[in-house]
């Protein structure tokens, strides 16, 4: 009996404490404090160079080094792309510097931009 006491009284002290904190940061018991947080941009963190454009079929043919975020290793292979607009100014033998990710099981680029 005591027990559940001590556990109640705990439960309770928790609440007032979360009800406290939520007060002073200026957010309601209802909405987290986490939804005022703005996510990162996503910025090109790869360099390649382009082997091949398919704008038809929404593709590039990229020859990159290591894409830590997908943890591949340098090598040439074909991407789709998110944009097939992002395909309009590339040419075989660009520079570039890109973003790509895992979607729906597709290897597909995000952002592309030239190097200077």
């Amino acid at each position: 009996m005591i027990s559940r006491f001590f556990v109640l009284a705990a439960a309770l002290n928790l609440s007032t404490a979360v009800l406290a904190q939520s007060s002073n940061t200026g957010h309601s018991a209802h909405q987290p404090a986490s939804a005022a947080v703005v996510a990162p941009v996503s910025k090109p963190t790869t360099e390649g160079e382009v082997r091949r454009v398919d704008k038809v079929q929404g593709k590039v043919t990229l020859r990159h080094g290591r894409i830590e975020n997908l943890d591949m290793a340098p090598m040439t292979m074909v991407f789709t792309v998110t944009d097939s607009a992002l395909l309009e100014k590339l040419n075989p033998g660009d520079k570039i510097r890109f973003s790509a990710e895992k979607r729906n099981g597709v290897l597909t680029v995000t952002i592309i931009e030239l190097s200077p």
